[in-house]
């Protein structure tokens, strides 16, 4: 990724779908996904298309298809064989390639650990607060010379998405957290136990690695996320037991992710309808109101 003092301007660098796959896009394409690589593999149909982006490829190509009559994007957070880890991903890439296509909603799965022994492994909670413990990333695309946007934060989820993600996390049969606050560490290595319990002491119910600055870029550009996460562990030293191990995240996760595509079937499902950006009424669209932007924003 170039440094923001080298990169071009987003207004000047192609920000569309090539034009060989635009034609073929469905639409609308209104919903993404972002998420592990294997989960695009619950999709119904799709295509793959290629978007350019001023920041960079997204980790994957653009994967569009049909989940129950209800056209998605889908982005691989990791990219095809899990190859980039959590911070070396292109965040503002994948964003700005989703809203290419039209996207206005984002979900956003994830495997966590967790810092509260109510929720152990295999349960899903719904956060409605995160603490961002990353360095290092690009956290915003407003970073050149320019009118300065200031976003608001305060609440980094999309309530319509969060209420949907919960009550179809609850149609499935399944424990959910309706609230919580998510602390995203940089990674790639678990934190220690003297970072777990600070971690805890701040207030956190999960702890992961990836969604931020996800939820502040999709905030930037006006879109909804909605993070649904997945238990895989209790963090170091919460239960007193053996330290986290990568085996054993993805053994859970494995063992899992059924249950997570049946909850994002659910929630896609439960999502309300498009709206263009004009009429859009749920506040994280409403976030740029009023706002001048140093450059126009991609989407259909």
């Amino acid at each position: 990724m170039t440094s923001s003092a080298s990169r071009p301007h987003p207004s000047s660098v192609s920000s569309g779908s090539s034009a060989s796959d635009s034609s073929e896009v469905r639409g609308p394409v209104d919903i993404g996904v972002i998420g592990g690589s294997g989960l695009y593999e619950f999709l119904d149909s799709h295509e793959t298309v290629e978007v350019e982006t001023p920041f960079g490829p997204p980790s994957d190509p653009i994967v569009v298809g049909d989940v129950d009559g209800r056209a998605v994007a889908f982005v691989a957070r990791h990219g095809k064989g899990h190859r980039f880890a959590p911070h070396r991903v292109n965040y503002r890439a994948n964003l700005w390639a989703l809203r290419s296509v039209g996207v206005r909603q984002v979900l956003a799965p994830c495997a966590v650990g967790s810092l509260r022994a109510e929720y152990g492994p295999g349960a899903f909670v719904v956060p409605d607060q995160v603490i961002d413990r990353t360095w290092g990333r690009a956290h915003t695309y407003y970073d050149l010379e320019g009118p300065v946007v200031h976003v608001g934060f305060a609440d980094p989820y999309c309530p319509r998405g969060r209420s949907t993600a919960i009550e179809s996390a609850r149609r499935s049969g399944h424990a959910v957290g309706a609230e919580g606050t998510l602390v995203v560490v940089n990674g790639p290595r678990f934190s220690s136990r003297a970072e777990s319990g600070l971690n805890r002491q701040a207030g956190g119910t999960i702890v992961g690695m990836t969604t931020m600055p996800e939820a502040a870029l999709a905030r930037e550009l006006a879109m909804c996320f909605t993070s649904l996460a997945m238990v895989t562990d209790y963090d170091s030293g919460v239960d007193g037991g053996a330290a986290v191990t990568h085996e054993e995240v993805m053994r859970v996760f494995a063992s899992n992710v059924e249950d997570l595509k049946a909850v994002l079937r659910h929630t896609i499902a439960g999502l309300p309808q498009t709206e263009d950006d004009e009429d859009a009424t749920c506040p994280c669209r409403r976030s740029l109101d009023g706002l001048t932007l140093p450059f126009p924003l991609p989407g259909r």
